[in-house]
């Protein structure tokens, strides 16, 4: 079919929407390596992770051989309160940029939770609820992963404990509110009420906390409550394969207008979006099929594909969750305060990792003033106020189509918009008062980090 009048937003019908979930790792000739037990190092079993996380949710974990898994009826009926999302042609943004370029986004904020992640928070709490659990746990750092579970939780009638990264707390006091709104419990993180989080703070005094401290902490207040489980919003493999429906209703709709992206990009902090954008794709790729370039952009401050080491790291600070294969800076990297929370974690998924390392991937990093310039600019002619994670997928989404502008080459372009940023207008206040810095770890910071991963 031809692309040349292409509507603004392509919505598929509810009977286009994907009943099973994409596994990429069963087209992957060379699987990500094993999660490690961080006691013993051998390769993790499902009896070490159970005690820790749903049982459905460990089975998910470990299936690196089905390609496809089946979307529970409940799930779908939830997802069709929000799904499907729309694919957008940017047409202002094209016309703004004066490329021939074509750009596309998805857009995944149009729910409360303001992101995708309630793709992966209603799957978890549902296998959560199915268990017969009172109550799961987590970490939070822009506050969107834990606005999504609460929301979910609040469906299933579970109890839901968020430990939300200090700086974000303070940065974002509306996003807790709509977390305790949903009946969440909110602790800033690092915090007195673990025995993991005092260490932290005791090692780190006054610090603003990070997605590792967090997760120690979630993790700590899972497994010493009897009816619990810790669920996480990212970095694992079950996150990508419930967020996989990202990518595939994006290619169904491009299918449907015979449209074939040249560029896919996405936000980079754990993978939970960028690998649920491009998996289908990446299928593809991986089969033979075809062949996209695929670009993650990940913020300057927490470099962990650029900058960080391909190695066995811990997924947490305080050193209690298995040890993952990925690219790090090290679980003991505290990032600067970056306005994009939700981009501060040390290490990326292993899936994601793997792909880079075999260079089917690309990776950026971009300093936080030039992403809220380009989120900016976005705002003002697609009338979407971005989050600042999403932000960074605009950035680099721009310096494509002007790159495309300079050539005449008529590439076509997809990226994710996660979702929005209404509750970050902190980061745009500093940003429009001209006070945003933009911070760079040195080569010395990272290497006092990485030195001290653990030798396997």
């Amino acid at each position: 079919m031809s692309n040349t009048n292409i509507p603004y937003k392509i919505y598929l019908e509810e009977s286009e929407m994907p009943k099973e979930w994409y596994n990429v790792r069963a087209d992957m000739k060379k699987k990500p390596a094993p999660l490690l037990n961080p006691a013993t190092l051998s390769p993790v079993t499902a009896e070490d992770l159970e005690p820790v996380f749903c049982k459905e949710l460990v089975a998910q974990e470990l299936n690196e051989t089905d390609r496809y898994i089946a979307i529970p009826e409940e799930i779908q009926d939830f997802y069709k309160m929000y799904r499907p999302s729309p694919l957008v042609r940017a047409y202002c943004l094209e016309k703004k940029l004066g490329t021939p370029a074509k750009i596309y986004y998805k857009f995944e904020g149009n729910n409360t939770s303001g992101s995708h992640k309630l793709n992966s928070a209603i799957a978890q709490a549902y296998y959560a609820k199915k268990q017969g659990l009172k109550g799961v746990t987590t970490e939070t750092g822009a506050g969107q992963w834990g606005t999504a579970l609460s929301m979910a939780c609040s469906y299933f009638d579970l109890d839901c404990q968020v430990y939300m990264v200090k700086v974000s707390y303070e940065q974002k006091p509306f996003r807790r509110e709509v977390m305790r709104t949903y009946g969440a419990a909110v602790t800033p993180s690092p915090s007195e009420t673990t025995e993991v989080g005092r260490k932290i703070l005791a090692e780190f005094p006054g610090t603003g906390g990070s997605l590792g401290c967090a997760i120690s902490e979630a993790v700590e207040a899972a497994t010493t409550q009897d009816g619990y489980r810790y669920v996480l919003g990212s970095v694992l493999s079950q996150v990508l394969l419930h967020q996989s429906v990202i990518g595939m209703e994006t290619k169904t709709a491009m299918d449907k207008y015979g449209i074939k992206p040249d560029i896919i990009i996405g936000c980079a902090g754990g993978g939970s979006n960028l690998g649920g954008l491009i998996s289908p794709f990446m299928g593809e790729k991986l089969r033979g099929e075809a062949d996209y370039r695929f670009i993650a952009v990940e913020p300057a401050s927490c470099p962990s594909l650029t900058r960080g080491v391909y190695a066995y790291d811990f997924c947490d600070t305080g050193k209690v969750c298995p040890l993952q294969k990925m690219y790090t800076l090290g679980s003991g990297f505290m990032p600067s305060p970056n306005h994009a929370g939700g981009l501060r974690y040390h290490g990326m998924s292993a899936v994601l990792s793997e792909l880079y390392d075999q260079g089917l991937m690309e990776a950026v990093a971009v300093e936080q003033t030039s992403v809220f310039e380009a989120a900016q600019m976005f705002a003002r002619v697609e009338g979407i106020l971005p989050a600042p994670e999403s932000s960074h997928a605009i950035k680099a989404a721009v310096d494509e189509a002007i790159k495309c502008r300079e050539t005449g080459e008529e590439k076509t372009i997809l990226f994710g918009l996660t979702g929005t940023g209404y509750f970050d207008m902190y980061a745009y206040g500093a940003y429009n008062d001209g006070k945003m810095t933009d911070y760079i770890p040195t080569d010395e910071e990272i290497k006092r980090s990485t030195d001290m991963l653990p030798k396997v």
